[in-house]
């Protein structure tokens, strides 16, 4: 399955967010290396910056604009640079009406229209149905089938699908999966396990975001799509370089002046990190005992800490590491010393300090 990074995009549509060009420069570059299928760099209509960043970088991935189904989006995207168009609009009866303002004949004959404007100028066609999900899946089949496109993607604009209703709707349309794409919010904090609930019948791409940084609640997460396809039960594969996986993600953000909580999965500060007495003293033995996974896997790094929470079982291996047979007595000077120290210590401080104990 391809992947879409559309951090860039959907990152600077929340409020009060903008990216400079050295930003978005900065930021491509890391997902390049990574191996992202596309980027999605931002919406060329809107300003230049899009073509700014096109103009100076040389990638092996393919760049994207989305655009509107008007001809100026079109041509603006065409101008900028890009490597495929992404064009979208409301699919939904609900949007339709109240979006557009007008009927389904209307919409299949304008999509096509600007469809074939920008296959005309020799850049990839992707269609985004936008609100795909609350859309007839009968009616999607019908303007997919109409419109020339590389590729067609459902998007569950308003974050309201779970993997069950995902499965559903895409199993409800006979257009061949593999020419179909995935586009998901985290409304309700499952914008990743739709896109895994997809991937699993076979949809050619996936839109993601690292860290999940979208509008609203975000979109379905880079690193979390990535490392379920590793180490998870699922039937793909992404061509991405699973060992840079953690510090591409963390020098995306930098570069954007972004930021995620420490408990934040895979990126947060104290999500590889263990102090519990009981985990420690197993992982010591054995990392895998308190791990679904080694995090140098993806090029992170395990912390184990140690200070008034550790027991005794950690303490025994702490002196043992320190070439200390690990007595009764031993181990309470190691436990009243560790109580004492100001913040945790590392495994290699630890050590250290059981290697002082009388």
């Amino acid at each position: 399955m391809k992947l879409l990074d559309l951090t860039l995009r959907e990152g600077e549509q929340r409020p009060g967010v903008e990216y400079t060009v050295d930003q978005k420069v900065d930021a491509v570059r890391e997902l390049d290396a990574l191996g992202v299928d596309y980027v999605q760099i931002g919406f060329p209509v809107a300003d230049d910056r899009t073509k700014r960043v096109c103009e100076r970088v040389d990638l092996d991935a393919k760049t994207t604009g989305i655009a509107r189904a008007v001809p100026g989006d079109v041509d603006a995207a065409i101008d900028a640079g890009v490597d495929a168009v992404n064009l979208f609009a409301p699919t939904s009866d609900r949007q339709l009406e109240h979006v557009l303002g007008k009927s389904r004949e209307e919409l299949l004959d304008t999509v096509v229209s600007v469809a074939d404007r920008a296959r005309d100028h020799g850049v990839e066609v992707h269609f985004d149905a936008m609100d795909g999900f609350r859309t007839d899946p009968g009616d999607l089949d019908a303007l997919f089938d109409a419109v020339d496109a590389e590729l067609y993607t459902l998007a569950d604009t308003v974050g309201g699908r779970t993997p069950a209703g995902v499965v559903d709707h895409l199993d409800a349309m006979t257009t061949d999966p593999g020419a179909l794409g995935v586009h998901f919010h985290d409304d309700l904090g499952v914008a990743t396990a739709n896109t895994l609930a997809a991937a699993r019948l076979g949809v050619a791409r996936a839109d993601v975001s690292v860290a999940g940084l979208g509008e609203r609640a975000g979109n379905a997460v880079l690193e979390e799509v990535v490392a379920a396809a590793v180490v998870g039960d699922e039937p793909f594969t992404l061509a991405v370089d699973e060992r840079r996986l953690l510090p591409t993600a963390r020098a995306v953000l930098d570069a954007l002046d972004e930021d995620v909580g420490p408990e934040k999965a895979l990126l947060g500060d104290e999500v590889f990190s263990h102090e519990s007495g009981l985990h420690t003293a197993a992982m010591l033995d054995d990392p895998a005992t308190f791990e679904p996974f080694d995090p140098a896997r993806f090029g992170g790094q395990r912390r184990l800490l140690f200070g008034s929470a550790t027991g005794t079982g950690a303490a025994r291996r702490l002196l043992e590491r320190a070439g200390r047979e690990p007595t009764e007595e031993r181990v309470a000077a190691l436990l009243d010393r560790l109580d004492d120290v100001a913040e945790e210590l590392s495994l290699e401080e630890a050590v250290a300090l059981a290697g002082e104990v009388a």
